[in-house]
């Protein structure tokens, strides 16, 4: 089958002007000013035509750090979030995300988590997963993070490693020394990004234990990728001082979103080492000054999208610079190298996205998985 968009005005992410696209074979096949449309109708071969004019066509938005198989439990048993499903990813326009297991490793296993990501895989989107979780020794499937990394497919890094959180094992810098090198090993011989993804609290030390690994152990900063950075104005700030030093950086979206980014824009931030996630199906817990549970909400993936939009109208950044924090930052720092970006040759993962910044058509592996703005694949049990 061959599907061809016409006439969209394409941020690659950057722009580059209106454009059609062909897609065969589950990737992008040729992008130029005017296809010969009739050239491929004369071939014994379906041809699906999807019309993008007036509309802004994208690279599918990369979410580095989702609770697939459900987070939480700060709170009690009844208070586990539950698992994604892939009508949400959709209708989010998320066409590859990233896995992971947070404060609760005893009832969330890597083995589900693994599960979890290869029948989202079989479903629609890309699907991959970190090993470890918030503690120190992290867990795995395999008995070592290099293991894991190598022999397990979907696996590329280790997360999310809690640090200046009361939630976590309150690591040595030298632990987590040890936890980025190995995870950094195991990459390098599997062919992976083989990072290390720190969960970051409110706590005390701040990102301090990272900038020591980067500046006293010789560690490569793009190896080390904490997220939640815009939990603190204080946060953003040395946020921006990592990423200087060659480290990418993730902020949780949200409320807010806009202001944090500004802030990090202001601090001197490198804009192509910073990243945008969903937190999706993670808890949202807040706590007391004593550490007591207040209150817990569930995180949307549905967030990440309105983030982009809010950045999209703030006019805080340009439109290629919103798109890039979310596609092409992403497919960097995780080292997907045939996704992020529209270009040919590359996984045709697009958005469409019509003039009122409503998300009109998601496609993935090239395949057309919303159109109409109506999410038209739904998870093998509804």
């Amino acid at each position: 089958m061959i599907t061809i968009i016409t006439g969209a005005d394409v941020f690659a992410p950057e722009y580059s002007g209106i454009n059609d696209v062909v897609i065969i074979g589950g990737r992008i096949a040729l992008i130029e000013r005017e296809t010969d449309i009739e050239k491929y109708l004369a071939l014994d071969i379906t041809v699906d035509i999807i019309s993008g004019e007036g509309k802004m066509l994208t690279p599918g938005i990369i979410d580095p750090h989702v609770h697939l198989i459900g987070g939480g439990g700060e709170g009690g048993y009844h208070t586990r979030t539950p698992e994604t499903h892939i009508g949400q990813f959709i209708d989010a326009g998320i066409t590859t995300a990233v896995g992971l297991i947070g404060t609760d490793k005893t009832s969330r296993s890597l083995e589900a988590l693994y599960a979890k990501s290869k029948a989202l895989t079989s479903e629609g989107i890309t699907a991959l997963m970190y090993t470890g979780n918030y503690q120190i020794p992290p867990p795995t499937i395999t008995g070592t993070i290099e293991r894991d990394l190598y022999l397990i497919d979907a696996v590329i890094g280790t997360a999310e490693i809690a640090i200046s959180d009361h939630r976590s094992s309150q690591p040595t810098t030298a632990e987590l020394a040890k936890i980025v090198a190995e995870t950094r090993v195991g990459g390098m011989t599997a062919g992976k990004a083989g990072v290390t993804h720190f969960h970051t609290g409110g706590g005390k030390a701040g990102l301090s234990q990272l900038k020591a690994l980067i500046e006293e152990y010789d560690l490569p900063a793009h190896n080390i990728y904490p997220t939640h950075v815009n939990r603190t104005d204080a946060l953003i700030e040395e946020a921006a001082e990592l990423t200087k030093l060659g480290a990418y950086v993730d902020m949780t979206a949200g409320e807010g979103i806009t202001a944090d980014v500004d802030k990090f824009k202001a601090a001197g931030g490198d804009m192509e080492r910073l990243t945008l996630s969903s937190d999706g199906n993670g808890s949202l817990p807040v706590f007391d000054a004593a550490g007591d549970l207040q209150r817990l909400e569930v995180a949307a993936l549905e967030t990440l999208t309105g983030s982009v939009k809010a950045l999209h109208e703030s006019g805080v950044l340009s439109t290629g610079e919103v798109f890039r924090i979310v596609t092409q930052n992403t497919a960097s720092v995780l080292q997907l190298h045939e996704k992020g970006r529209i270009k040919e040759n590359m996984h045709a993962d697009l958005l469409l996205f019509d003039e009122g910044f409503r998300l009109d058509t998601v496609i993935a592996k090239g395949k057309v998985l919303r159109q109409y703005g109506k999410t038209i694949v739904k998870s093998t049990f509804e």
